[in-house]
């Protein structure tokens, strides 16, 4: 049997409404196997979104959706 390398995980954050946490973090995790969205900070909606690298086309093409439909908006690393 061969060892066959593991994919890794692209980290990205991203500000959202409040309200709008649940819903985004069903839907991304969804497409099982994609990526896992952490709240990294309730109060101001910051979401960590660890994608796996071999899902990253997918998930920027699903991201552009969500974007257009909540608002989502890119943040660098929270301090």
């Amino acid at each position: 049997m061969e060892d066959l390398p593991v994919p890794g995980m692209i980290k990205r954050y991203y500000l959202v409404n409040p309200k709008d946490i649940v819903i985004i973090q069903f839907i991304i995790e969804g497409y099982e196997g994609m990526a896992t969205v952490t709240t990294v900070d309730s109060k101001r909606a910051c979401l960590l979104i660890s994608i796996v690298e071999t899902w990253l086309d997918d998930f920027d093409g699903l991201v552009e959706d969500l974007r257009k439909t909540f608002g989502m908006e890119e943040m660098s690393c929270p301090s």
